[in-house]
């Protein structure tokens, strides 16, 4: 049965690719996909492993989580640089991180930059970095003897609020919002980042019989609106103001949210997804997604679907549909629960296909165009039987990130090449610098055995490699497949906002050998 159904999909992928090009929902190995991680630092989730472990095995760790998910084919990471009011970078705004470094405002040893560090070693692999940031919760617990002296909550008491045994900054103050709009443009402003990233936590997760205590703010600020509404409107108008900072000071640099993964309920609003979720975004969180998307104030939604296909009062597949077909001028991608696997109540975890299938589901849906999986540790040396499938299947080849939405255009400059150099295991290929687009990377395409080359055909991409030069010349090493004399090759740009210009052919001849007058010839010099 496998092997039938196995080919079966084979074929019906190869008539389709044929036949429809880049119609994602028919294609088995789209070249076009967001594929992403999340690398929680929080609670030292998934890196650093310890606050307290040294840069060089902190260093190493984060490689292997790069490396794991590079042979996966990922082309993104999501890595959270502030969790709680703190910085895992050098911040006129906020203390080091404890997770960091073991204490609170502790800077690392020899003026180590380890967000700078983080960003290259991850375009250095070809992943888009995307800055994860939580704005409104400033700290973890109550236990205020651990914060550093520089901590918004001795600088801003009158900002914080108590709740749920954690600090809040008071989303309802504008010199909050005004600060927090400030650490976002920090970051865009010193750093190679190619996104900005919010997760789900806005006002906080409500909590039976405890109120989030912002009355004075309401009554300084209401406007006449509804406590509710007010609260949206707090929120609206900080991702509003993000959204300006950011593209005001780099266009190309994405502005990404995460949100819960039901907007509301059909039982409260006709609009709202069949499901019974205990919380939302839009009556709880205070999360108005409708209307961001609807202003075209964030590039992308990622909405966090972390349920099963068919579980009983969410179902991954019931959502993925309400948010395809409610998702409108912005990138809609999917949040997965690669940390449920094989250790959630809903048994149907344990099945290894989960994710796959719902990989499988995602896809079929034009509008929805790739995934991210909370979190990393999840497929670092874990859960191989659903490595396998997805490296033998899904993820069998790479995938380039979409193009910032509103930002497609054509690349000017083409790989225009100077020389090329060959050896008996490489090629190097010395590009002229490109003069008018930004460019971020050289995209390597390999057709084997004598196929003719074709960019839609992702298992022709081999490699993806990051500018570094800033001179006349790019230097582009191409490893040659020694078994096949046949293989042609092309190279691409890929610019800042994903844009990918025209291919250049690349002629790799063997080696030339030395005649025995040439090497006479040598050996009398």
């Amino acid at each position: 049965m496998k092997l039938t159904k196995s080919f079966f999909l084979f074929l019906t992928t190869v008539l389709l690719i044929c036949s429809l090009g880049n119609a994602q929902e028919t294609v088995a190995h789209p070249k076009s996909e967001f594929r992403a991680v999340w690398i929680a630092t929080v609670v030292n989730i998934d890196w650093p492993k310890n606050g307290i472990d040294s840069i060089e095995k902190q260093k190493a760790d984060y490689l292997e989580i790069l490396d794991t998910y590079k042979k996966l084919n990922y082309n993104a990471v999501i890595v959270q640089i502030r969790s709680v009011g703190d910085a895992f970078y050098p911040s006129q705004l906020a203390p080091w991180s404890k997770y960091l470094t073991g204490k609170e405002g502790k800077a690392p040893a020899n003026n180590f930059d380890p967000l700078a560090w983080m960003i290259d070693e991850a375009h250095n692999r070809g992943f888009e970095f995307h800055a994860w940031l939580n704005p409104y919760r400033a700290t973890m617990d109550l236990n205020t003897a651990v914060l550093s002296p520089t901590h918004d909550f001795f600088k801003h008491p009158e900002w914080m609020i108590k709740y749920g045994g954690k600090y809040y900054y008071n989303p309802a103050l504008p010199e909050v919002q005004t600060h927090l709009v400030k650490v976002v443009d920090e970051v865009v402003t010193n750093y190679d980042i190619d996104a900005i990233h919010f997760d789900d936590y806005f006002y906080p997760y409500k909590i039976p019989g405890e109120q989030f205590n912002d009355s004075l703010s309401y009554k300084k600020y209401n406007n006449g609106l509804a406590l509710d509404d007010w609260r949206r409107d707090n929120v609206n108008a900080f991702v509003k103001s993000c959204a300006i900072a950011i593209k005001s000071r780099k266009p190309w640099v994405q502005f990404g949210i995460s949100p819960f993964g039901v907007w509301r309920n059909k039982s409260v609003d006709p609009k709202g997804s069949d499901t019974q979720s205990g919380q939302t975004n839009y009556d709880d969180l205070f999360a108005d997604v409708m209307t961001w998307m609807e202003y075209s104030w964030v590039d992308y939604v990622l909405p966090q679907l972390y349920w099963s296909m068919d579980h009983r009062t969410a179902s991954y597949s019931k959502l993925l549909k309400w948010w395809s077909e409610n998702s409108k001028n912005t990138a809609i991608y999917i949040g997965n629960s690669s940390y449920k696997i094989n250790s959630d109540s809903d048994k149907r975890w344990n099945n290894p296909y989960e994710i796959p299938n719902q990989i499988d589901i995602t896809r079929s849906y034009k509008n929805v165009n790739g995934n991210a999986y909370f979190s990393a540790k999840s497929f670092v040396n874990k859960n191989k039987a659903v490595t396998d499938i997805l490296m033998q299947n899904q993820y069998k080849y790479p995938a380039l990130p979409y193009v910032v939405p509103n930002s497609r255009k054509a690349v000017t400059d083409i790989p225009t090449i100077f020389k090329t150099t060959t050896t008996n295991d490489n090629s190097t290929v010395t590009l002229h610098y490109p003069v008018v687009s930004k460019v971020r990377y050289v995209v390597v395409y390999e057709a084997k055995n004598g196929a003719n080359l074709n960019l839609n055909d992702a298992s022709q991409i081999i490699d993806k490699i990051a500018i570094k030069e800033t001179k006349d010349t790019i230097n582009i090493v191409i490893k040659k497949n020694t078994e096949d004399k046949k293989n042609r090759y092309a190279l691409t740009y890929i610019d800042y906002y994903g844009n990918e210009s025209m291919a250049t052919p690349v002629t790799i001849k063997p080696e030339k050998k030395p005649t025995q007058t040439e090497i006479k010839n040598e050996s009398k010099q």
